[in-house]
């Protein structure tokens, strides 16, 4: 299943969701079954694991962390080699000083932005999706 490459395409079809709760990022250094079986990404490195899971659910684990992010989810399905939606998304929050983490799925690609700027985010990727479709 191929997906969109086309900007002007993907930006004026672009539709934001934001699941419920607050995620956040974990570093371990060595895999570590206890975030890995509550995380909704992760991505190795060289200095170790990163997680990112349910805020509630790392509490319950007792792990540390700094940033509480929202998660949003680019409702948009583009091909894994289309150019300039990640720019385009994060210029437009940039913008706005809104600063965003970006997961690539093969579906969807998801930023997570700061909790405390969830309502602000979403509505500055609706605007950026209304102003792709007047042109």
């Amino acid at each position: 299943m191929s997906g969109e490459r086309d900007l002007a395409r993907l930006l004026a079809s672009l539709q934001v969701t934001a699941r419920e709760g607050e995620f956040v990022f974990v570093s371990r250094p060595d895999a570590d079954p206890g975030p890995a079986a509550q995380a909704e990404a992760s991505v190795r490195e060289a200095e170790g694991v990163t997680y990112v899971l349910p805020r509630a659910k790392a509490d319950a684990l007792r792990l540390a962390y700094d940033f509480r992010a929202a998660w949003l989810s680019l409702g948009v399905h583009s091909a894994l080699d289309a150019v300039g939606l990640t720019a385009a998304v994060a210029t437009a929050l940039a913008r706005h000083g809104i600063a965003c983490n970006v997961l690539a799925g093969f579906h969807h690609d998801h930023l997570l932005v700061a909790a405390e700027r969830r309502e602000e985010a979403l509505a500055v990727l609706s605007a950026l999706s209304v102003q792709a479709s007047a042109h």
